[in-house]
């Protein structure tokens, strides 16, 4: 399991806006290390946001995405003190899921 994920959320106007960092190293597969091997390829695949039980958001990543991502979206609905999930899966089969009210 990955380091806790940074999570913001408020409300304004029936819209919550959701702040996420991601931290994750993200390798692409194709760098070497200073002795010359190629570092294996580790990134997230999947990630998904829920809003109770509402997915609010899927996305797939690649290796194309950088090192820690920050990801920033919006949605119709939530109230102050509700939750918001965010979780990620990754090539290797590692997992985290992280949550934040909704401020």
């Amino acid at each position: 399991m990955g380091n806790p994920m940074k999570i913001r959320a408020a409300s304004k106007d029936g819209v919550t806006e959701v702040k996420v960092l991601v931290s994750h190293e993200m390798e692409t597969g194709q760098r070497k290390d200073s002795a010359g091997a190629i570092v294996p390829a580790w990134f997230i695949t999947e990630l998904t946001a829920k809003h109770g039980d509402k997915v609010v958001l899927t996305s797939e990543f690649g290796p194309s995405v950088s090192k820690n991502p920050y990801l920033a979206f919006k949605f119709k609905g939530g109230v102050k003190g509700e939750k918001v999930t965010v979780s990620w899966k990754d090539n290797k089969g590692d997992s985290r899921t992280d949550e934040a009210a909704i401020n």
